[in-house]
């Protein structure tokens, strides 16, 4: 089973419009609202794709209730540390061919809070084979507390990905207990590098970096582009197919969930892209965010292509 940890979930509120007009009344028709977080997109993916996932992180509240609920009535597994604080609500606004997002900060978390959570994973972690870590930190704990929940998993010999970015993500690099995979963006991994990485060889160069020594997998996302990818001491160039996009938030997470079941059930390296891609692709040709219809998988896997790069 993969166990899947959202730390700061939310219910996902996205707003489609022809324009966005500032300083003036938006009408929406059409309101789609999903338990979120980027944990919570992983998860119903992996699920949608029939793999066997189940849900834990923090959770309070009237929100956090109909979070639950939403998990219930889509038949997700979940197991969530309940706390009396609030969780969130976070907005996109698709409008003009772009994305505006309001993101809640969610709830503030204390050490107590911070430390139960680690105890729960401790026995989750005795039923599980893979997890992924998702999203942001809340507000309280600090930013190592991602390395210490790897470290957590790695004594019990459970792999994990983990896809977060900033502190969390740099603090997380800078120990021994290092993830499975990680997957920035461009911008991502030149602000960790502290310079601009754009061409094939820079990115070369860039996952080269001692700061990723000890990781298996770093993927690079490259938006439409696809993907540059390092496994062990090969490198890959992964293009996609040009589609239409209908919602692309949660594509990310959804490429998360698609190399979480191709990892778990030990797939080629050349595999392990080719189902990331392609759930990420699912997922921007749905309207409900971090959703993908398996029908389609096939089709868009073999339209995946993958160059080892010398």
């Amino acid at each position: 089973m993969i166990l899947t940890i959202t730390m700061n979930p939310s219910v996902d509120v996205s707003y489609p419009l022809d324009s966005f007009k500032i300083d003036d009344v938006n009408r929406v028709e059409s309101v789609n609202k999903t338990a979120g977080g980027k944990g919570l997109n992983v998860t119903r993916v992996i699920s949608q794709m029939d793999e066997s996932v189940k849900a834990t992180g923090i959770i309070g509240g009237t929100i956090g209730d109909n979070i639950l609920k939403n998990l219930d009535t889509e038949g997700i597994q979940h197991d969530f540390l309940k706390i009396d604080k609030e969780s969130r609500n976070c907005i996109a606004i698709l409008h003009d061919g772009k994305q505006t997002e309001i993101l809640e900060s969610g709830p503030v978390l204390d050490e107590f809070e911070g430390v139960s959570f680690k105890k729960k994973l401790i026995q989750l972690l005795e039923n599980v084979s893979l997890v992924t870590i998702s999203g942001s930190l809340p507000t309280g704990l600090p930013h190592d507390y991602y390395a210490s929940l790897l470290s957590l998993c790695k004594k019990k010999n459970v792999k994990a990905l983990l896809d977060t970015s900033g502190h969390y993500l740099k603090e997380s690099l800078l120990t021994e207990d290092k993830p499975l995979l990680i997957k920035p963006n461009e911008t991502e991994l030149s602000e960790l590098l502290g310079k601009s990485v754009t061409t094939t060889s820079e990115l070369k160069e860039a996952l080269n970096h001692k700061m990723f020594d000890g990781l298996e997998w770093i993927v690079v996302s490259l938006g439409a582009e696809g993907a540059f990818a390092k496994n062990k001491n090969a490198f890959y160039k992964v293009t996609i197919p040009k589609i239409e996009v209908v919602n692309p938030v949660g594509s990310g997470d959804a490429t998360i969930a698609g190399f979480a079941i191709a990892l778990h059930q030990g797939q080629s390296p050349e595999s392990v892209l080719k189902s990331g891609m392609a759930t990420g692709m699912l997922n921007t040709m749905e309207a409900k965010t971090g959703s993908v219809n398996k029908d389609y998988f096939q089709k868009y896997y073999d339209q995946v292509h993958v160059q080892k790069i010398d």
